[in-house]
């Protein structure tokens, strides 16, 4: 018997092509510096409180909202394959609990070909993030990254 993907339906997927090399773009992606400035959407000022990058290791971090109300991201790295992927588990505490989230890079000569998974317990839950508007958070968040990108 053939196994099948069961997470297409609980699954939220992003793709881009950055205009930078994947060196580039894993480092924006695995070092606190980079991260503090992209992460987030625009208009959020980000701290790292933590960032252990490590399979086990903890993330975690701040975002203030332009009403001046804090809004914390957190999780645990699961699995790291350098310049590939990275996944984690992911709390965006109130919006989004409990999902995973897959970073996955491909390199394509100086571009970085990048593919950006939400996976969540259940299709119901899925579809309500989709109507939330997971999507234009995540776009905005992959704007201010290709700007980031530029600059470096």
């Amino acid at each position: 018997m053939e196994k099948t993907n069961q997470t297409n339906d609980r699954t939220v997927t992003l793709k881009r092509t950055f205009n930078a090399p994947i060196q580039l773009v894993w480092e924006a992606w695995t070092q606190s510096e980079h991260i503090a400035k992209w992460w987030g959407p625009k208009g959020m000022d980000v701290k790292v409180l933590e960032h252990d990058f490590k399979v086990g290791g903890k993330w975690r971090y701040s975002m203030m909202m332009p009403n001046g109300n804090e809004f914390i991201s957190e999780g645990v790295y699961t699995e790291i394959v350098e310049f590939e992927k990275i996944i984690s588990s992911a709390d965006f505490k109130p919006m989004t609990e409990n999902v995973e989230i897959q970073a996955l890079f491909e390199a394509d000569g100086n571009k970085t070909n990048f593919t950006f998974n939400v996976v969540h317990q259940t299709e119901e839950y899925c579809k309500q993030q989709e109507k939330l508007g997971i999507m234009n958070g995540w776009g905005s968040v992959f704007d201010r990254l290709a700007e980031f990108l530029k600059e470096e």
